[in-house]
């Protein structure tokens, strides 16, 4: 593919892919290299160098601005769920679904995704595996994309916020104790420590994930020592 007939870019990124609590979000963002210079203008980065003021307002523009976009929510369950695979592989589904719901196959379009495996070949591999039609496009899987190219910046910004829409409404069901979700927050883990077992059957928690583990290993030490 010539750089002439590089007409459309298709930026794609992760958010809340390690969170305990949660959901992860993906996002894909279509634009052409005008509106790519305008969002450059206009201060679209990673979306984990903006404020949360400032994300919300570059959202909008975003989503005004974009060709189109497509997101992807993938709740606990269907991360816990093995029979999906890894979550390398879920998001590989994932963002093919994406890719497939966005390009139509009438236009060429060079897509950019930042990429979630240490083994950028073997899954970029899995990737087009599971895409429909390559026939158009030219597919680039890179560590760091949020950071250097403006299409992927703008689908970072589009997945935070989505995240932290879903995390809002966990924090007006149950408080906002509930903190960010991650494990490195002191907050998160004061709840899931009091709420593990009273809401472990709402969907929130991360089941597969060691933090839980560990936790639910820990509670069942101290009944068998009292």
């Amino acid at each position: 593919m010539s750089k002439e007939e590089l007409i459309l870019i298709l930026g794609i990124d992760d958010a809340g892919r390690g969170p305990v609590i949660g959901p992860m979000v993906l996002a894909g963002c279509l634009i052409n290299k005008e509106t790519e210079a305008e969002f450059k203008i206009s201060g679209v980065k990673d979306s984990k160098d903006l404020t949360s003021k400032r994300r919300e307002h570059l959202v909008l523009m975003i989503k005004e601005k974009a060709i189109t976009f497509e997101i992807e929510v993938v709740f606990p369950e269907e991360i816990d769920d093995k029979t999906q695979g890894n979550l390398n592989l879920l998001e590989a589904k994932k963002i093919a679904l994406i890719i497939n719901k966005i390009n139509d196959g009438s236009k060429r379009i060079k897509v950019i995704v930042d990429c979630p495996s240490v083994n950028i070949t073997a899954w970029t591999d899995t990737l087009k595996s599971k895409v429909e039609d390559l026939s158009n496009l030219e597919i680039v899987c890179e560590h760091k994309a949020d950071r250097n190219h403006i299409a992927v910046s703008a689908a970072s910004i589009l997945a935070k916020s989505k995240r932290e829409e879903e995390m809002d409404k966990l924090r007006n069901k149950y408080g906002a104790s509930i903190g960010s979700g991650y494990s490195s927050d002191p907050y998160t883990i004061k709840f899931l420590q009091d709420n593990a077992n009273k809401l472990r059957d709402e969907g929130i928690f991360r089941q597969s994930w060691g933090t839980w583990k560990n936790l639910m290993a820990e509670k069942q030490q101290m009944k068998l020592e009292i």
